[in-house]
């Protein structure tokens, strides 16, 4: 890893909790120091799960979504189709089973199904996601003939400020890189960072899409992940520091 005169660039991990937490965890093990200044914060809605006798699978676009349904309910008798290792992984340890992974986003995971699908099981699922999703999945499968139901037991809330270090960092005008996890992260971090001039300040992001925010203000760069998974994310920050 290369150093400027001044010292490695600042991380700052916008993610939500709990998974700010697994990346800082992942950034230890990987020796890079960081910040922790959740740019949203979860919350349960006031929503009642339909009767899941009715369905023949759930559908978990997040970990967060399995989160929540566990929190939810004690059911673990449908199939979990997830979008990605990190979703799969949760519904693991939150004792699903069978558990599905597609390896890509709800385009992948929606195409993962149609094409996995058991001819004579009903088309029915539920989907248990945030209140912003864009409903990517739902219209996809539809087309294929399936009946989606789509209950937003959570949402993502701005946080009501940075963490004090975060601002410190970005107002001192040192070398800083933005970890991004979500469009919507992006938009509420460019919320509670409007005060401060962003233009060196660089970004990585989980993909093309969370990124695109990030096209109203001048930065000092930002580097999408090949692949949208946490995996990708790391990588493509470490090219990143390499070239600091």
């Amino acid at each position: 890893m290369k150093m400027t005169e001044a010292g490695p660039p600042t991380i700052i991990i916008t993610r939500a909790e709990p998974g700010a937490a697994q990346t800082a965890a992942r950034l230890t093990a990987m020796g890079v120091s960081h910040i922790l200044s959740p740019a949203l914060e979860l919350a349960a809605r006031d929503e009642i799960l339909p009767d899941l006798s009715r369905y023949a699978g759930l559908i978990f676009t997040s970990a967060n979504g399995v989160r929540f349904f566990a929190e939810a309910s004690a059911d673990r008798g449908l199939p979990a189709w997830c979008v990605g290792p990190a979703t799969a992984s949760e519904a693991v340890r939150e004792a699903f089973t069978p558990v599905h992974q597609s390896s890509g986003d709800a385009h992948d995971l929606a195409h993962f199904i149609a094409h996995h699908w058991h001819a004579h099981t009903p088309k029915t699922l539920l989907h248990i996601a945030n209140a912003a999703s864009r409903g990517v999945v739902k219209e996809a499968l539809e087309s294929e003939g399936f009946k989606i139901d789509f209950v937003p037991l959570y949402e993502a809330r701005p946080a009501e400020s940075l963490a004090p270090d975060a601002a410190v960092a970005l107002e001192a005008d040192q070398a800083s890189i933005v970890l991004i996890h979500s469009s919507k992260g992006a938009e509420a971090f460019l919320g509670l960072a409007k005060a401060f001039d962003l233009s060196k300040t660089s970004f990585v992001t989980i993909s093309e899409q969370a990124a695109r925010p990030l096209q109203a203000v001048k930065t000092g760069g930002v580097t999408a992940a090949s692949h949208p998974d946490e995996d990708h994310l790391l990588e493509a920050l470490e090219k990143v520091l390499a070239n600091h």
